[in-house]
């Protein structure tokens, strides 16, 4: 079943087209990544989503629980923004009680303690917000956003600014959610975050869906056009390679994008002409390598496979 359904949505302000022509389509139950370089749409996106936009009058429409009505599912739903804002001179209880309350949970009391737990701050009940950390705070705001149990929750850029403990503590919390059956739709800017997380990956760029599916069917349209190498010595010179069309350094590795219909055996060939091969792995490019190759200032030719695959989940 679809939880949330956008059918051909535009959303402009000014002159300026934030979001154009956008159809995505969101299973219940999966947790759904938005990515995309910043100013691409996608926090218009998850506003329009919530409400807080209205897309641009015409044919589109945006579905949510299987609800048109701006107010309809609203209780329902759980969001996180961009911009963090608690009340500072509240207690973290309070806070989260509120939070509840606001959504139509009558038993917050019950509610608030295991999620305290949960997020390592059942010390911190009866502080006040303005006592705890950047990230403490951002973990409060977190359990707010999923207090009430919503069938849906939105989350923009929720690992932002986390240390790796937390942002560990903050996953496994997500997974939960989804355990539980609830939808789980985040923004990122950490592409290693949404491959690992993600059971679809959608990327807005320049307002213009470009990716929407599974990784694996993402990467299937680049094919295996990576090899991740390991030379010794600095004699390589990666880049002379025939067929060879761009090297990645990542210090200890290097990646090779081959271009079309180069044969890897050749390029493994050469590399072991030039000196000693200590790692050689053909593989496909990882989420990280696509979304540089569509957003880089010179990857207008770069876009060809996803103009060409069109979208691989709808």
């Amino acid at each position: 079943m679809t939880i949330v359904e956008i059918e051909n949505v535009t959303k402009t302000f000014g002159q300026h087209i934030a979001v154009n022509r956008l159809s995505l389509s969101v299973p219940r139950g999966s947790i759904y990544g938005f990515i995309g370089p910043n100013g691409s749409g996608k926090t218009t996106t998850l506003r329009m989503i919530m409400r807080i936009y209205h897309p641009d009058p015409g044919p589109g429409v945006i579905r949510v629980l299987g609800e048109a009505n701006s107010a309809a599912a609203n209780d329902r739903v759980g969001y996180l923004p961009e911009e963090r804002g608690l009340y500072k001179k509240m207690t973290v209880r309070d806070v989260l009680r509120f939070y509840a309350e606001l959504k139509g949970r009558r038993d917050a009391v019950a509610l608030i303690p295991p999620w305290l737990d949960k997020m390592g701050l059942a010390g911190w009940a009866d502080k006040r917000v303005e006592a705890l950390s950047k990230g403490m705070a951002q973990k409060v705001q977190f359990i707010s956003a999923v207090i009430a149990e919503p069938e849906l929750v939105i989350l923009d850029e929720p690992f932002s600014g986390l240390d790796p403990v937390n942002a560990d503590v903050l996953r496994e919390a997500v997974l939960e959610l989804r355990k539980m059956g609830t939808t789980v739709i985040f923004s990122t800017h950490d592409m290693s975050v949404a491959e690992k997380l993600c059971d679809f990956i959608f990327m807005i760029y320049r307002g213009n869906k470009v990716l929407d599916g599974t990784l694996e069917s993402i990467q299937d349209r680049y094919g295996s056009d990576t090899i991740r190498v390991r030379v010794e010595g600095n004699g390589f010179h990666l880049h002379t390679i025939p067929g060879v069309e761009k090297v990645t350094d990542f210090g200890r590795l290097q990646e090779l994008r081959m271009a079309a219909n180069t044969d890897p055996q050749a390029v493994l060939a050469e590399l072991m002409k030039r000196g000693r091969v200590m790692h050689f792995e053909l593989t496909r490019p990882s989420l990280h390598d696509i979304f540089v190759r569509i957003a880089s200032p010179d990857a207008a030719d770069m876009m060809q496979p996803a103009a060409k695959g069109g979208t691989a989940h709808a």
